[in-house]
């Protein structure tokens, strides 16, 4: 994959200087076109060698465009809070926004090489990460975003003799560092690695180009008019338009059971029972979260449910048991303009805990699979992959020692009709009841229809749903608190 860039490609300065400044003018047009159009991002991963030209690069760049439409970031050792979260939360808080170009110096390949690299990871585990980035980037894609990776190649001669030429004079002996001389120790190992993880990662939604570092001229225009074509296709392609709800509820031809209409409903406890065992559980939770070995889990608790179950109820007898200062609550509404910009995943991964603490979600990120499928708000594609999406991100949680809680709070009918009646008739519960709930009631058997793909396809060993019977929510109360105590339990 590098013999092509070892052939010592050269550009003079002749046909540099006629070329620079219409690239470079063509460049910004393009940058103003996408900030205009603001319907992808960009995101440019610039990688290779210490002294490839990587850094050189990107500071052309930055000089050709307009550098308030640009996000540049580099990642070096994780910080302390990085470290007490799963690896990919530095990376989702990096991307750049629709309309908006991103560069990420190696971004999540460089601790992935560097560990293969010395030896800390094995085989099978960099082909696991490998697999990861992909399912990442397609992801990436698929939710819009231009990727296009850079690998910044020199030659381990060309890289010898960059050293030994840089470090013959005082004015340049500061550029050769010692990442450069611990580089090339290493090339060979490191090019075998790279070159095993650039054929694997390169896919035509996301393709790693290999570009000889050694002149900077030929550099310069060959990443400049390739990420100048990639704009101007991207540009120029017809918008898709999403599918209606009704044809994405057709393209599900395998109906799954449907689990709620084998709920006892019925389920009850009197006032009495339910004030001793809410003490009870309440007590355990509190005991529980505030316990030395808690401090190296976390926990996410995702609250969904029909309109009008009680979920806010349920999650303040959560929340009435745990230290304040240790616990968020995230109340999941339609995106903000801010969300809107970034892959849907994006609001709800930078909002992961950190070891130690509660993330509680009143609504959460399976409204891609329920509201954003009822009522067509999105692609019948995009919510199909999403099951597969958020199993990933549920199992990264997971895998980091998360304990992912999901609870669908659900009731019949006839009991939410109840409910909105009482609401509409009580001063104080007025703002409870919308226009929009008591038109997502025409829409209940569709709802019925999503959920039981939801909990059928995204029940996971890791992150199981737990379904709660909840027309009465004395029942629904003590169940929410028995089963989290009960998952924090077995992770402690």
């Amino acid at each position: 994959m590098f013999e092509s860039a070892e052939l010592g490609h050269r550009v003079d300065k002749s046909t540099y200087k006629d070329a620079e400044p219409k690239l470079r003018e063509a460049l910004l047009d393009a940058q103003y076109d996408l900030h205009e159009d603001g319907s992808f991002a960009v995101l440019l991963i610039v990688a290779g060698p210490e002294g490839a030209g990587r850094s050189e690069m990107v500071n052309v760049l930055k000089e050709w465009m307009d550098p308030r439409h640009l996000v540049v970031k580099a990642f070096g050792p994780r910080s302390d809070e990085e470290q007490e979260r799963p690896l990919p939360w530095r990376y989702w808080r990096a991307l750049p926004p629709k309309g908006r170009i991103g560069i990420l110096f190696n971004a999540w390949y460089g601790e992935a090489f560097v560990r293969r690299v010395l030896g800390d990871a094995s085989a099978s585990e960099f082909e696991n990460y490998l697999a990861g980035i992909k399912h990442h980037e397609a992801m990436l894609a698929n939710e819009g975003t231009l990727i296009l990776k850079f690998w910044m190649h020199l030659s381990k001669k060309d890289f010898q003799a960059r050293n030994k030429a840089l470090s013959k004079h005082p004015e340049t002996r500061w550029r050769v560092t010692p990442e450069d001389r611990e580089t090339y120790k290493r090339y060979d190992k490191l090019k075998q690695v790279a070159e095993h993880g650039l054929r694997t990662t390169s896919t035509a939604q996301a393709p790693w180009i290999v570009v000889e570092g050694l002149d900077e001229r030929y550099r310069n225009l060959t990443v400049g008019t390739i990420l100048l074509n990639a704009l101007r296709d991207r540009i120029s392609r017809e918008k898709p338009q999403p599918t209606t709800a009704k044809a994405a509820l057709l393209v599900d031809t395998q109906p799954s059971v449907n689990l709620l209409d084998r709920l006892n409903l019925s389920q009850k406890l009197e006032r009495d029972t339910y004030q001793s065992e809410l003490a009870k559980w309440q007590a355990r939770l509190g005991t529980l979260t505030r316990a030395r070995k808690f401090a190296q889990i976390a926990v996410v608790a995702a609250f969904e449910g029909n309109d009008a179950a009680g979920k806010g109820g349920a999650i303040r007898r959560v929340t009435s048991a745990l230290d304040a200062r240790a616990y968020d609550v995230y109340p999941v509404a339609a995106p903000t303009d801010e969300e809107r910009a970034q892959p849907y995943l994006w609001r709800f991964w930078r909002n992961v805990p950190r070891r130690g603490r509660i993330a509680v979600f009143d609504r959460s990120w399976y409204g891609r699979v329920l509201v954003e499928r009822v009522e067509g708000f999105c692609a019948v594609a995009d919510w199909m992959r999403a099951y597969g999406e958020i199993n990933d991100f549920e199992a990264r949680l997971s895998d980091f020692g998360i304990v992912v809680a999901k609870f669908w709070l659900s009731i019949s009918k006839d009991e939410q009709y109840r409910r909105f009646q009482e609401r509409e008739k009580t001063t104080f519960k007025r703002f409870k009841i919308t226009p929009e709930d008591w038109r997502n009631r025409e829409k209940w058997d569709e709802y019925v229809d999503a959920v039981c793909d939801m909990v059928d396809r995204t029940s996971t060993e890791y992150a199981p749903w737990t379904l709660v019977e909840a027309n009465d929510k004395y029942f629904a109360r003590v169940k929410v608190l028995k089963t989290l105590c009960e998952r924090i339990e077995a992770a402690l």
